[in-house]
């Protein structure tokens, strides 16, 4: 029979020993000095002041009644130091460190908590997914204040985002996806995406598939853009086109010396003018709308209101275009003067052109 145990070398008792306390006590005295080991610190020599059953790790070079016992385990008990010899793999809490030690089979060092190469949480991780959770839920909580989730990723080129998946095929994406504006992807089949949502990162503006692609986009469910689409801020201002389609507000409304004129996007305008008239001749008088026209329009004539008496017959006028060249400049033709009672050398006309600006 063996006098040791192989690790840890304990004495046995032998078979009709003597005093088989000594064993016995011998044995629970070494396994008290390295189970549960923890030091309270690595010293070259005691302080002299240590309590019964104080442990240390003896480092070099030692002196005093550490000398020569360099990488051993040292228990002060019974008014003495006690060493043990380490075994490789050994490890210990050093409380002055606040840290796990480990011997090596040269010397203790901080023991190395290693950093994994993949963790699976109730299932298992692979060489791609190094990380996996499998969980009804995921909490990341604050410690005091906030909370962030960081995703980096190597280059503008790569991405770094986070993928939505039904039965392990992708159907949405967001994140910086091949560049660093911020986009969202969504697929019906997990191979192809269409990116619905596009925020440049530098002037934060829209664009994608989700958004009015042009003024004429009115696709069903689609966002529309401030500067496509009408609201009070567009309604009214300058009308303006391209090849047909608007391009300014919807409505514009002006006046000067001519009169007053409204347009509208579809090219519909309206000029009105009040224009005086001398009754007492035939020759031509001249006029002008307050905008031009892009042909001729449908003219028509009223009297004013504050001109009531006698005026000139209005199946007497007609309006004619006067100058070449434009559709702005209009004459009156006075067929025959105002009836006899009328004292008043002029009558007064409101005349509505109603034509096309485009």
């Amino acid at each position: 029979m063996t006098q040791n145990s192989i690790h840890l070398s304990l004495p046995f008792i032998q078979n009709g020993q003597a005093q088989k306390h000594v064993t016995h006590n011998e044995a629970l005295a070494l396994l008290d000095r390295v189970v549960q080991l923890s030091v309270l610190g690595q010293a070259t020599a005691p302080t002299g002041a240590e309590a019964e059953g104080a442990r240390y790790v003896v480092t070099g070079p030692a002196t005093g009644d550490f000398l020569g016992q360099e990488g051993k385990l040292a228990q002060y008990e019974g008014g003495a130091w006690s060493f043990t010899s380490p075994q490789t793999g050994w490890i210990a809490w050093d409380e002055q460190l606040g840290t796990q030690i480990v011997y090596d089979g040269m010397g203790w060092s901080a023991a190395s908590t290693g950093t994994p190469s993949s963790l699976g949480i109730n299932t298992s991780a692979d060489t791609v997914n190094r990380f996996a959770l499998s969980s009804q839920a995921a909490l990341f909580t604050h410690e005091g204040g906030g909370h962030q989730i960081k995703v980096n990723k190597a280059s503008a080129a790569e991405s770094a985002s986070l993928l939505f998946q039904s039965n392990w095929s992708g159907r949405a994406e967001m994140g910086i996806i091949g560049g660093d504006d911020f986009s969202i992807k969504v697929s019906a089949d997990g191979a192809s995406f269409v990116e619905a949502l596009r925020f440049d990162g530098a002037s934060a503006t829209v664009s994608g598939q989700s958004v009015q692609q042009s003024p004429t986009d009115v696709s069903a469910a689609r966002l529309a853009r401030a500067d496509y689409a009408y609201s009070p801020g567009n309604l009214l201002g300058t009308v303006s086109e391209a090849t047909g389609i608007p391009t300014g507000a919807v409505i514009e409304r002006g006046s000067n010396a001519n009169g007053e004129y409204v347009r509208f996007a579809d090219g519909t305008q309206i000029c009105t003018a009040k224009v005086l008239i001398d009754v007492t001749t035939t020759n031509l008088q001249s006029f002008a709308f307050a905008a031009d026209f892009a042909a001729d329009p449908a003219v028509s004539l009223s009297h004013a209101a504050d001109f009531p008496n006698d005026p000139v017959r209005l199946s007497n006028i007609r309006a004619i275009r006067g100058v070449a060249g434009t559709d702005q400049h209009w004459r009156l033709a006075l067929l025959a003067t105002g009836v006899a009672s009328d004292t008043s050398d002029d009558d007064c006309l409101y005349l509505t052109a109603t034509g096309r600006w485009f």
